[in-house]
């Protein structure tokens, strides 16, 4: 048995529901505004406390630390994620055109800072593979690397220090943006970055990360390229350099894949039975160090190896600030990037263990890290993909995993650093694309994505083919411009619809999609679906037209009607008037149903505005127009399910000077069995809705 509804209450408008149920004070808001804007003001020692704990998380999840049930496994994911930083770190570097030791540094103060001021408690930060890219860009253009450079003289060693001036000047300046971004609750814009895009973009700069890594897979001394067409560019100087390649770093790439390739795959496939993950990379940067210092492949197949990695911690150098101007733009980009892709990391795992983070602290958190780190000559970071997610599957519960991976950092940084002098950049190169894997296999959700959305599949296709194309900061601003050019588009283009009614019911529904329910008689119900602005006015006006038959020609002629019509009205009422007789002919409103109008004929118009969002001044003007034109031809318009915000920017354009405001209904079966009284029973009858 199915179960029934049944409603017996008077009809609402607008007005009369604010009197029945609105606030009665309404300066209550100003009061309300001015009380938290006071207890924000007000200073206590419980206020300092709570800002303390909100600003530094570290005060608020340490005292409430579970020891026994979560030290082991943050212990455990800690030293894992650390052992991978080492090689990552070094590998990363040379995405950014700089030593491998600033990659060890820029593996251990982001964390440390992340530990004290980040909210996401399963969040990996470090070196980030796209993130590096970006920036080596900058690096590139800015100290592009000459022809013949002696690696042993100080002419060397003052081209590295250019080059980490400018790479620190990139993380600085990303820090102060993610900065000023924080004191302006800008948490928020990373949502322009959407999933499509993150993913597209990731994909696309995983193949630039490969193509720019061949060169030193096959032992080729080639200089980068940047700009527009650059993969293109880089790949095409490869194949015409591949005549030299050097045979023993080849012969070191290929082992170190035929390594890491199948190692990883067992690492993702097991991942659930295996307590840590096998530690391949380091295992590999262990032997190839031992085998190319055993072998002395320097200097006897002309390998290039890391070099002297200084022991020790870095002392604080200012960037190279007088690059500000030139680095702005690129900037910008790299802050956006890295921003989003840790947010979304850190709020895929909050979801996952039911917790929640906070977008502005996060931009402080990671403000703080990139513009501390910068003095320690540093590049810029972000969270990380593959560290992240073998943080998650080791068993890390909050934050304290990030002092485990410091510490392990940071005996590498005082002890173990130098031990890497032979290591061979070719291991590195290998390294840095197998940890690409992840962002290669987001092609697999294509499928799915096209079945869900093909208007979001285009937006990745678009972003994809930007970033391979062009370059990796160019192609996502078209991503970015695209994607929220097909917004504008749908809010353009959105569907208006009649309405008809389901019998018996107080349910109305698009006739298209619905042919049992019918059209009540005189009225047109319609609804649009979406805002009404100046972008989608003419739209709007030319549906609306359509559906109603307000053409010009129709428009003149039932004026001109209507006007006749008037005319022998007060010609009758006059001659009534001198017999001595009142004419009460469309004395009340019910008596304009009865005008020579043809029963078939629209009498009434009812806009279901429930799914206009917001109206602009352009779009409040087309109202006003279209009550001008309906009335010209006899029809009355009646609203019904406004929000707050339309009803206002409506009654401040002047709408109430050309339609009755008692016409504005809070819902449609308000308005529809207020029409049907008014056109078949006397106005005095006591108006109700049986449903």
């Amino acid at each position: 048995m199915s179960a029934s509804v049944a409603v017996y209450r008077s009809i609402y408008t607008e007005d009369h529901f604010k009197q029945a149920y609105g606030s009665e004070d309404e300066t209550g808001g100003s009061l309300r505004l001015r009380e938290r804007l006071a207890g924000r003001c007000r200073c206590s020692r419980r206020a300092c406390l709570h800002l303390l704990r909100e600003r530094v998380p570290i005060f608020s999840w340490l005292p409430r630390y579970r020891l026994k049930k979560w030290i082991l496994g943050d212990t455990i994911a800690g030293l894992t994620v650390g052992i991978l930083h080492i090689p990552q770190g070094m590998a990363f570097a040379l995405l950014t055109s700089v030593a491998p030791i600033f990659g060890l540094y820029t593996s251990f103060f982001p964390v440390v800072l992340y530990m004290l001021f980040g909210t996401g408690r399963h969040v990996s930060t470090g070196t980030f593979a796209v993130v590096s890219l970006m920036t080596g860009s900058v690096v590139e253009q800015l100290v592009p690397t000459p022809l013949e450079l002696n690696s042993s003289t100080s002419e060397a060693a003052d081209f590295e220090a250019q080059r980490i001036g400018v790479a620190s000047a990139v993380a600085l300046l990303s820090g102060i943006i993610m900065l000023c971004m924080f004191g302006l609750q800008l948490g928020f814009l990373s949502t322009y970055l959407s999933e499509p895009i993150v993913k597209a973009f990731t994909s696309a700069a995983a193949f630039h990360v490969t193509i720019s890594q061949l060169q030193n897979m096959l032992g080729l001394r080639l200089p980068r390229h940047t700009g527009n067409f650059s993969l293109f560019k880089t790949l095409a100087s490869v194949m015409e350099n591949l005549p030299h390649t050097n045979m023993a770093e080849l012969l070191i790439s290929l082992v170190c894949l035929a390594i890491l390739v199948p190692v990883k795959e067992i690492n993702m496939r097991f991942r659930h039975r295996l307590r840590t993950p096998i530690p391949v990379e380091i295992l590999t940067v262990i032997i190839a160090t031992g085998v190319a210092y055993a072998s002395s492949l320097d200097s006897a197949y002309d390998i290039q190896i890391v070099g002297h990695i200084p022991a020790g911690f870095p002392s604080p150098r200012m960037p190279a600030l007088h690059t500000f101007p030139d680095i702005a733009g690129d900037t910008v980009a790299i802050t956006f990037v890295g921003y989003a892709v840790s947010v979304s990391l850190a709020m895929i795992y909050a979801d996952k263990h039911g917790y929640s983070i906070h977008p502005n602290q996060e931009l402080l958190a990671h403000g703080i890290s990139n513009t501390v780190s910068s003095l320690f000559t540093c590049f810029p970071s972000s969270a990380t993909l593959a560290t992240t997610n073998i943080l998650e599957s080791a068993g890390g519960h909050t934050q304290l995993s990030g002092l485990f991976t410091s510490l392990v950092v940071l005996v590498v940084l005082l002890l173990i650093g130098p031990l890497f002098y032979f290591l061979p950049k070719a291991v590195l190169a290998c390294i840095n694309v197998t940890s690409l894997r992840q962002m290669f296999l987001q092609f697999q959700d294509l499928p799915d994505l096209w079945r869900v959305s093909k208007i979001d599949f285009v937006v990745w296709a678009v972003t994809w083919l930007s970033v391979v194309v062009l370059n990796v900061d160019l192609g996502l601003a078209i991503g970015v411009v695209f994607s929220m050019m097909t917004v504008i588009c749908r809010t353009q283009r959105a569907g208006c619809s009649v309405l008809g009614r389901a019998s018996n019911t107080e349910i109305y529904r698009p006739l298209e999609n619905h042919n049992k329910c019918y059209e009540v008689p005189g009225v047109k119900i319609l609804t649009y679906n979406g805002p009404i602005y100046y972008g989608n006015r003419s739209f709007f006006r030319e549906e609306m037209s359509r559906l109603l038959g307000l053409t010009p020609e129709r428009i003149r002629s039932r004026e001109k009607a209507r006007k006749a019509l008037e005319k022998r009205e007060r010609e009758t009422t006059v001659n009534t008037v001198e017999r001595g007789v009142t004419n009460t002919l469309f004395s009340s409103e019910n008596e304009f149903f009865k005008s020579e109008t043809p029963e078939t004929d629209v009498q009434a118009v009812l806009i279901d505005c429930s799914s206009v969002i917001f109206v602009d001044v352009a779009g409040a003007r087309l109202f006003i127009q279209m009550c001008i034109e309906c009335q010209k031809v006899g029809v009355r318009i009646y609203l019904s399910n406004c929000n707050e915000s339309v009803l206002k920017i409506l009654t401040s354009s002047g709408l109430m000077k050309y339609m009755n405001p008692q016409h504005i209904f809070i819902t449609v079966h308000d308005a529809v069995v207020y029409i049907q009284q008014q056109k078949e029973k006397p106005p005095e009858s006591t108006t109700t809705v049986w449903v």
